[in-house]
């Protein structure tokens, strides 16, 4: 009868220290992960080296001069609209962006100007060579932001309209096997990192924009504008009218990933196509004259040794 006592009494100790444990709080795994990996990054910027920090203090600086600038001419600024969205669209959604951009086509110019207008003199140059090069290098400076957004645009969107095919391709797997729309384009944007991180970051924003309470069909429409690539804006016209009219998503993506995919070919024609007016400038200014040297070079030789002889 002890024994059986003792072995109740064990039992009943072991279940209540179980009960207890279950009551006490747990910590989210994911939290203490961020929390481990913020800690790491505090630790590496504290131990990085003195100059390193000072320049980057000298650069944050910087930028806070050049937001300032560029907060001056904002507000007189009237299509700051068209300048944000065309921010976005090379890559930086940052509020911050679009007073740092007015403030660099404010500086660089001014920097342009003087520096040229200094150096020039000291060179020896006239005066007229040193005003046309220093208006020269005001046009030259004001432009190089623009020129450099649009050349960010042009390729973010190159690469995204070479992954959109292979996207709709894995969109369309995804809604025939069962998941809806927004999961669908959870997965892709996984999965579609691999060969375009621009595309995976859009697909991933409009999740997140949905899952904050933005209505599916103005999600797709800020994807449309964040992109500002016309495949892209068929697409989201397309699956909005699906929504819209209740017709079959998987069908209608499916027609339209074939046409994704016949455009991408008619694109690749067409480049071979140019191949061949391409190759004329190398071949004129480059091919030619050494073919010209080597073939005609010991004719001209000979010709002009002969005439010597008269």
């Amino acid at each position: 009868m002890l024994t059986l006592v003792l072995i109740c009494v064990g039992v009943s100790v072991a279940l209540t220290i179980l009960f207890v444990m279950e009551l006490v709080p747990r910590g989210n795994p994911a939290i203490a992960a961020r929390l481990a990996e913020l800690e790491a990054l505090g630790r590496r910027d504290s131990q990085l080296p003195l100059e390193q920090r000072r320049r980057q203090a000298q650069t944050e600086r910087l930028k806070a001069i050049i937001q300032a600038f560029g907060e001056t001419v904002q507000e007189r600024q009237a299509d700051v609209g068209q300048v944000r969205q065309r921010l976005i669209q090379a890559g930086y959604p940052s509020p911050a962006a679009v007073p740092i951009y007015l403030g660099l086509r404010l500086l660089v110019p001014a920097a342009f100007v003087v520096a040229t207008f200094m150096l020039l003199p000291l060179l020896g140059r006239s005066t007229l060579f040193t005003l046309v090069s220093t208006v020269y290098m005001g046009g030259m400076g004001y432009i190089i932001p623009t020129l450099v957004v649009g050349r960010r645009i042009r390729r973010r969107q190159k690469e995204m309209q070479k992954a959109l095919p292979d996207a709709l391709d894995m969109l369309v797997v995804s809604v025939e096997a069962g998941l809806g729309l927004n999961q669908a384009l959870v997965r892709v944007s996984e999965e579609v990192h691999r060969i375009s991180p621009v595309l995976s970051e859009q697909l991933a924003l409009v999740n997140l924009e949905i899952r904050a309470g933005t209505p599916r069909d103005e999600a797709l429409r800020n994807l449309a504008t964040r992109t500002g690539l016309d495949d892209i804006s068929s697409l989201v016209a397309m699956l909005i009218q699906t929504d819209k009219f209740g017709t079959s998503i998987a069908q209608a993506l499916r027609v339209h990933a074939e046409t994704m995919r016949l455009k991408r070919r008619q694109r690749a024609e067409e480049a071979a196509a140019k191949t061949t007016i391409k190759l004329i400038f190398p071949l004129v200014f480059c091919i030619f004259p050494a073919m010209f040297v080597v073939i005609l070079g010991p004719a001209v030789i000979e010709i002009f040794k002969a005439l010597k002889n008269f």
